[in-house]
């Protein structure tokens, strides 16, 4: 199977229908070129290397381009802009979903940005946490630290 690529969801290509998630409506299929022209001026602006992370994210999830992979898509580009800065990346583990999903809801729903902004610090600061020799060294502190358990399991630890 390696090197299969899944067509039926059109990887890459702008959505040809609308879609939603849950009473959350993404920007209509005829404006997704239009709004991420736009929103890519506004990111131009932007000069601190988090704030860029944070802004691409949110606008790829806000603005669901395409059918399937704007999560993915949304969370490369921002650990893009991490690397490129030479940043901690953001790691988003299983135990942290909902925190992550949360943030976004509130900054779309409510124009709040401060609980989106914490909870990506938060995930950061995970993330730098993640430092070994080898892949068993990086698994126990990913056990240490819940990053395995869902959400309504347990709480991420930090482990120092």
């Amino acid at each position: 199977m390696e090197g299969l690529v899944i067509t039926d969801k059109k990887p890459g290509i702008f959505k040809d229908k609308n879609n939603r998630d849950g009473v959350s409506h993404f920007v209509a299929k005829d404006l997704v070129r239009g709004t991420l022209m736009q929103s890519f001026d506004f990111y131009q602006a932007l000069t601190h290397p988090f704030a860029k992370a944070a802004y691409i994210i949110f606008v790829i999830s806000e603005v669901h381009p395409f059918l399937d992979g704007n999560g993915r898509i949304a969370r490369v580009m921002m650990n893009a802009e991490l690397t490129t800065a030479a940043q901690t990346k953001i790691i988003i583990p299983n135990v942290y979903w909902e925190d992550y999903l949360g943030g976004l809801r509130r900054l779309t729903r409510n124009q709040d940005p401060k609980v989106y902004k914490r909870m990506l610090q938060r995930a950061q600061v995970f993330s730098d946490t993640l430092v070994g020799s080898d892949m068993d060294a990086i698994e126990s502190i990913l056990e240490k630290s819940n990053a395995f358990k869902e959400s309504n399991e347990s709480v991420l630890k930090i482990i120092i």
